[in-house]
């Protein structure tokens, strides 16, 4: 059997997984970023949970490369720069290091396009050629897709929308210190920071008013949601309504056949999706109205991540195996 090792940096998890070329993951561990600051230990670990992940496959397999998934990483450099949600900071050489561990072939990309890649082998996107991918985690990603090939950009560090200068209100600071820019306000972080200021704007009773920023998880604000919990519910509009205007601003750009979401901030399920939908066909362009759809992943689940990373190496051997055409 054929597996691809697939990493996925987060910057609150790590997950690896082996990964077939179907795109099932076979197996996966998951350990915390953020408990590894020193990055020699953090490596140190990656390399002992892939080995231990290889021999606890009971058949013979044949590992055929490792892919990286990591935010600010960029394939043409292998390096992780200035990532606002990972604990070591500027220029990380994450690639050569981590070959000095593991003697395999290696590649790194920026994690919403490795997951834009990942839906074009097993997902969502097989039959399209215009999207983008919108990773809604502990930040906010984007890999882009247009006329079937992935933009990567000159250093490949195309797409970080999340740091898109939106002027939003109270121009909340992103990681990489741009005032209002997008990523402060949707994802798994910025949804926590909406229940605060929401908190402060509104007098009603609410279950957040006894819970500290830290205890905070997105489950208990869609459980609140759940209850009719009015802070929850003005926080998702909120941050719908600040999404809906950047993906219709986004369309702008390359018009995508679709958005493809992913990630902790989707599994809030209808108390995001219904009022996105609402807003974004409300901001749209009419020009591009009707045309554009809002799809969740085709991957599994929580291993979505993980194929994503993988896609970069099935996505060579996929090409390595296509027939050549001669030229005329």
């Amino acid at each position: 059997m054929e597996l691809v090792l697939g990493i996925d940096i987060g910057g609150t998890k790590t997950k690896i997984g082996l990964v077939d070329k179907s795109g099932k993951c076979h197996i996966k561990a998951v350990f915390r970023t953020r408990e590894f600051p020193n990055l020699e230990d953090y490596l140190d670990k990656v390399k002992g949970v892939s080995n231990e992940l290889i021999q606890s496959i009971d058949e013979k397999t044949t590992i055929l490369g490792c892919g990286i998934g990591a935010p600010n990483a960029s394939s043409k450099n292998g390096t992780i720069e200035n990532a606002s949600n990972l604990v070591w900071k500027g220029s990380v050489p994450i690639l050569e290091k981590l070959r000095e561990r593991m003697d395999m072939p290696m590649r790194i990309m920026n994690d919403a396009s490795a997951a834009a890649l990942g839906e074009m082998l097993f997902g969502g996107a097989q039959n399209l050629t215009d999207f983008i991918v919108i990773t809604l985690g502990t930040g906010f990603g984007a890999g882009i897709v247009a006329n079937g090939r992935l933009i990567d950009g000159y250093d490949g560090f195309a797409g970080e929308l999340g740091h898109v200068d939106m002027t939003i209100g109270d121009g909340r600071l992103t990681g990489l210190g741009i005032r209002g820019g997008l990523e402060a306000y949707v994802s798994a972080t910025g949804l926590k920071r909406t229940i605060m200021y929401m908190l402060s704007k509104y007098l009603v009773d609410s279950r957040f008013r006894n819970i500290a920023y830290n205890d905070l998880h997105g489950e208990d604000i869609t459980k609140a949601a759940e209850e009719g919990d009015i802070i929850a519910l003005k926080a998702f509009d909120y941050t719908a309504k600040i999404m809906a205007q950047a993906l219709a601003n986004f369309t702008a750009f390359t018009q995508p056949e679709a958005f493809i979401l992913m990630g902790g901030l989707t599994n809030s399920g209808k108390w995001i999706k219904e009022p996105l939908e609402s807003y974004f066909n409300e901001f749209l362009l009419d020009v591009y109205k009707g045309k554009v759809k809002l799809l969740e992943s085709g991957m599994h689940g929580k291993t979505a991540a993980i194929c994503g990373a993988a896609a970069l190496i099935w996505e060579i051997q996929e090409t390595q195996s296509k027939p050549k055409m001669d030229r005329i």
